[in-house]
């Protein structure tokens, strides 16, 4: 499943091509039929929250909802309606400065009120990418609670848009035990976290890719092989599973957790024994 910071990159682009303009909508497969009630409407501006976005048009009270969820992918061609491939669920076009996008498989594509547009965004944590993102939120409910930490960081209640990626990343940057319970965090372990998705995820907004690994320990640095991965990046664990640990040489472990893999370092990421919540 896309991380958030792909959601916002998308939304970036749509407002680019789309912002100001009327556009052409319609639903090729037909499960999208309130399409016809945007064919030209002026787009005025997509927003994501987390993995969500919504997308407003003029003169249009509600909004787009789109979860593009496991299989969701967005298509992009500088032309006005290309020929089609696959099930399309959702086109935009405008031939102003020809433009297309084509959404395929989105888990939802939903015209939304406001009201529920709330009622989606209040049960979210908060979305490091965004300016009005309030950290205290996701640290009430991490220090009250019993489940490990790497689940918490993937659960959208806690950090909205967070993914596999981050969570395994950011936990690796600060030694923390993936498997340790929430209520046991340091305050400043969190700041630490928190701190270090606001300053990655909006490098993987800008470069369309994910990148972890401090100056020290890039390719070039370690005169090592850059890494070749569908996803992309410089990580220190993520998808390594096996491979030498960019910093102590332990081979990379992975399990499951809550039906996805974790990556960690069971040298760089120890154990914790704490049995006492700190502050």
């Amino acid at each position: 499943m896309p991380e958030g910071h792909v959601t916002h990159r998308i939304a970036g682009i749509l407002n680019d091509r789309f912002g100001g303009h009327p556009v052409r909508s319609t639903s090729p497969q037909g499960v999208f039929s309130d399409a016809a009630e945007l064919d030209g409407r002026v787009f005025e501006r997509a927003e994501a929250y987390g993995k969500h976005m919504f997308v407003g048009f003029e003169d249009v009270p509600k909004r787009v909802n789109i979860h593009l969820g496991l299989l969701g992918k967005f298509f992009f061609a500088n032309e006005v309606d290309p020929p089609q491939t696959g099930a399309i669920r959702w086109r935009l076009s405008t031939g102003d400065d020809p433009f297309t996008m084509d959404l395929r498989g989105p888990n939802v594509c939903q015209l939304r009120s406001d009201t529920e547009i709330a009622t989606i965004t209040d049960a979210l944590g908060p979305d490091p990418l965004r300016p009005d993102a309030d950290p205290e939120k996701a640290w009430a409910r991490i220090h009250r609670s019993a489940s490990p930490i790497a689940l918490l960081c993937t659960d959208q209640k806690v950090f909205a848009g967070v993914g596999n990626i981050y969570r395994a990343e950011a936990l690796y940057r600060h030694h923390v035990d993936p498997f340790m319970s929430g209520k046991f965090l340091r305050r400043t372990e969190f700041e630490d976290i928190w701190d270090d998705f606001v300053t990655l995820m909006p490098l993987g907004v800008r470069d369309g890719r994910i990148d972890t690994v401090y100056p020290e320990h890039t390719p070039e640095a370690m005169d090592r092989p850059p890494r070749v991965d569908k996803h992309g990046g410089e990580v220190y664990v993520y998808r390594r599973e096996g491979q030498p640990c960019l910093v102590c040489g332990t081979p990379v472990s992975r399990t499951e957790l809550s039906g996805r893999n974790l990556f960690w370092c069971r040298t760089c990421q120890p154990r914790s024994r704490r049995r006492v919540v700190r502050d």
